[in-house]
């Protein structure tokens, strides 16, 4: 037994024995404390008199007289400066405790449970608190070694909708109680716009490397004084507003184009299904399942779904059939552009016979059961070209061939002008071949056209060279170069050569001769044939990827979640541009909209479940994206549109809000000021009129993308030149200078900015 004086009024007392001794006895006494004293035989024992020993030890050293240096002192082990007074005595150091009996450990000093002594317990794990809010805020415990990318946002979207992954980026409470999602896309907003853009403008003038550090990954916290009057609502709405870089094209360090924001965000990965991951676990296998695999899955599509919409006519440069525009006004833009290019009737071209869209449907009865025709006439064209003096391409031989093969048509054709160069290594053309040739191109016109009916459908690989050179337009078209992409998508093209020797394991254009447009004709012919057999996914570019609303179609909905529609997750696209034919063809609800007034009220609608069509009332959409324009259209990012229906829309907007239509004129202050506030106010009224439970992003997609546009229209000329023309008679010329500086072009206009909140 060993006693220790703490003092005049205090004094502790130890006493430990071997087990099955009497007892261990630890005594404090003091003035204001009655004795205390906890026995141990073997059986922990507490009186209802004896205090929580854990609430008597202060959490902080006192002076004079005190408590916690007793109490710490009753703590102190056999050693000279500690005491455990729960340890069995030890007279011999050598002497070990016994392995059956184990020394109790001290409960947690902390914590406010009662101080046991045995065997400890797992503490009970605390409840989860209900009725938390949901929220998405900045995850102050992120590291970020990057900047945060278009598809972050989409993998936000997919965690709160669907199966994506949790965002490592912010923190999101009660995931369950988010209801809906809408994206909004506003190009024309800038970080430097917040940041008074010093930095900014400094960065895009250095030629060197840029030396990037973490803290430019980060979000900057919105504080209203610290912003401009225009953008101050949106600091009531967001904390952050976060950097959000876009995707590039780039090679080699040089970026070439910035891929599309919103193709970013409505297409999203497919998740890997069971045969994928199996191909995962096969060590000898790398990259995705091969298209020519005999794993591969068929689905027959009838080649009607195959047909190039208005929009990817326009940008793979088809003149559009005037049937495929809706209105008055986007005929006559249509009409003006013809004109002004050289391509109107009065310029010797010819549109089929064809007064609408709906007079290329076949009656059902008439359709046999499987065919992937679906009762269409099918016919594949291929064009043969020399040069005439004046560097453009002329044609000189046109072949037909019919779905079976059987040629419909093979003619040579008189060229109207002089042949500089018959290019016989190409085309297979020689001077002794066009010699005696008396048949015009106007006569070729008439032949082609009366094989064209409304029910006719024209298939060919660069479909548009060959229709140029007809000079006819059609409105049901079919081109293998855009149904088998490159994988760097457009403005690349896969050869027609390549695609027979990778799809159909077929040599062709191999003689020393030129090409036989007979043997090209079938040779896509087979291509579209097989597509048609195989599915759309046969021959992709991008086979991993899929539209978000059809991923979103897959998820169940709580019944919560849906009145009147699907049991599965719904989607809407509300654009300025016709939505049915592209990225809004896979949602529920595609809106048209021709003025940002019109996208805020069509959001409301979608997002309360007030929409109604023909009588069907779609309810409560779980995912909402949309589009204002406005901003990017006052400062001349909104590039003259190639779809004439758009172009139209877009001058009749330039007309109402006043502004020029010159794209590289820049805003005033005070006017880029009152473009931002409509704009920031637009979104405020967004924002107020969404139910509670809904997350809201902002996105701007890209940066000012002008001087880009600018650099890649002079390139795609250059290179339609260096074809024809010699280097020193080139109108533009496009050297390594020209390259960096699209290369830095491409990296201001993927500079973007986001916002994050939960209604």
């Amino acid at each position: 037994m060993r006693s220790r004086s703490n003092g005049p009024d205090q004094s502790v007392t130890a006493t430990t024995a071997h087990e099955g001794s009497v007892a261990t006895t630890v005594r404090h006494t003091d003035k204001k404390q009655k004795p205390i004293e906890i026995r141990d035989s073997g059986t922990p024992s507490l009186s209802r008199s004896e205090v929580n020993v854990t609430n008597s030890w202060p959490e902080q050293k006192n002076e004079g007289n005190v408590e916690g240096d007793e109490e710490c002192e009753s703590q102190l082990s056999l050693q000279p400066s500690r005491v455990n007074p729960f340890a069995t005595k030890q007279d011999n150091p050598n002497e070990r405790t016994p392995k059956s009996r184990k020394p109790p450990l001290p409960a947690n000093r902390f914590s406010n449970s009662k101080y046991i002594i045995g065997r400890d317990k797992k503490p009970k794990k605390q409840p989860k608190e209900r009725g938390i809010y949901p929220a998405i805020e900045f995850a102050n415990h992120a590291r970020l070694y990057s900047h945060l990318k278009i598809a972050d946002l989409q993998s936000l979207v997919l965690y709160l909708l669907a199966d994506g992954l949790g965002p490592q980026w912010v923190a999101v409470t009660n995931r369950r109680g988010i209801r809906r999602v809408v994206v909004v896309m506003v190009p024309g907003l800038e970080l430097d716009m917040f940041t008074g853009g010093t930095q900014i403008k400094m960065l895009q003038n250095n030629t060197k490397r840029l030396r990037i550090t973490p803290d430019n990954y980060y979000p900057i916290k919105l504080k209203s004084d610290q912003i401009p009057d225009a953008l101050r609502p949106l600091s009531d709405i967001f904390s952050h507003v976060w950097p959000i870089m876009g995707s590039c094209d780039h090679n080699g360090g040089q970026y070439s184009r910035v891929y599309s924001p919103i193709s970013a965000m409505l297409t999203s990965p497919i998740p890997r299904n069971h045969q994928g991951k199996e191909m995962k676990k096969d060590t000898n296998h790398k990259g995705p399942i091969p298209v020519n695999s005999r794993r591969f899955q068929s689905k027959p599509t009838a080649i009607t779904k195959y047909l190039a919409s208005q929009v990817e006519q326009q940008e793979y440069d088809f003149v559009v059939h005037p049937v495929w525009f809706s209105t008055p006004e986007a005929k006559q833009v249509a009409s003006e552009r013809r004109k002004g290019a050289g391509q109107a009737v009065e310029d010797g071209w010819v549109d089929s016979s064809v007064e609408s869209l709906e007079e290329g449907n076949v009656p059902e009865e008439e359709i046999e059961q499987g065919s992937v025709t679906v009762g269409r006439t099918v016919l594949v064209v291929d064009c043969e070209m020399c040069k005439a003096e004046d560097g453009t391409l002329v044609l000189s031989r046109v072949s037909v061939v019919d779905w079976d093969g059987k040629v419909v048509m093979d003619e040579l054709v008189k060229p109207d002008a002089p042949i500089k160069d018959y290019l016989t290594q190409y085309s297979g053309i020689t001077a002794a071949m066009l010699r005696d040739v008396t048949t015009t191109l106007s006569e070729v016109q008439k032949k082609l056209m009366a094989h064209l009916t409304p029910q006719t459908i024209l298939v060919g690989h660069s479909l548009s060279s060959d229709l140029n050179a007809l000079k006819i337009t059609h409105p049901f078209l079919a081109d293998t170069s855009i149904l088998y992409p490159h994988p760097r998508g457009s403005p690349y093209k896969q050869s027609l050569k390549f695609l027979a020797q990778k799809y159909l394991s077929k040599e062709i254009q191999k003689g020393v001769g030129g090409h036989d447009s007979v043997e090209d004709a079938r040779a896509c012919l087979d291509l579209i044939k097989q597509k048609c057999e195989r599915g759309p996914q046969w021959g992709s570019g991008d086979m991993n990827m899929e539209p978000i609303f059809k991923r979103l179609a897959r998820v169940e909905a709580p019944k919560r979640w849906f009145d009147y529609s699907s049991k599965h997750k719904t989607g809407a696209v509300i654009d300025w541009k016709e939505s049915t034919h592209g990225y809004g063809n896979q949602a529920s609800l595609a809106m048209h909209c021709k003025s940002d007034q019109e996208v805020v009220e069509g959001i409301e609608s979608a997002a309360k479940g007030l929409v109604t069509e023909q009588d069907h009332k779609y309810g409560e959409i779980d995912f909402i994206w949309g589009r204002l324009r406005e901003l990017e259209l006052a400062r001349g990012w909104w590039q003259t549109a190639k779809a004439a229906d758009e172009e139209a829309v877009r001058q009749s907007a330039l007309t109402r809000l006043g502004v020029s239509s010159v794209e590289d004129v820049d805003l005033s202050a005070s006017d880029l000021g009152d473009a931002v506030a409509r704009t920031v106010k637009d979104i405020a009224k967004i924002h107020e009129s969404l139910p509670r439970g809904t997350a809201f992003i902002v996105y701007s997609g890209t940066g000012d993308p002008r001087e880009m546009h600018r650099l890649q229209a002079m390139r795609q000329q250059y290179q339609r030149e260096y074809q024809t023309k010699n280097w020193d008679n080139l109108s533009v010329k496009w050297t390594d200078t020209e390259m960096q500086a699209l290369s830095q072009a491409c990296k201001t206009a993927r500079e973007g900015i986001g916002f994050v909140v939960v209604k």
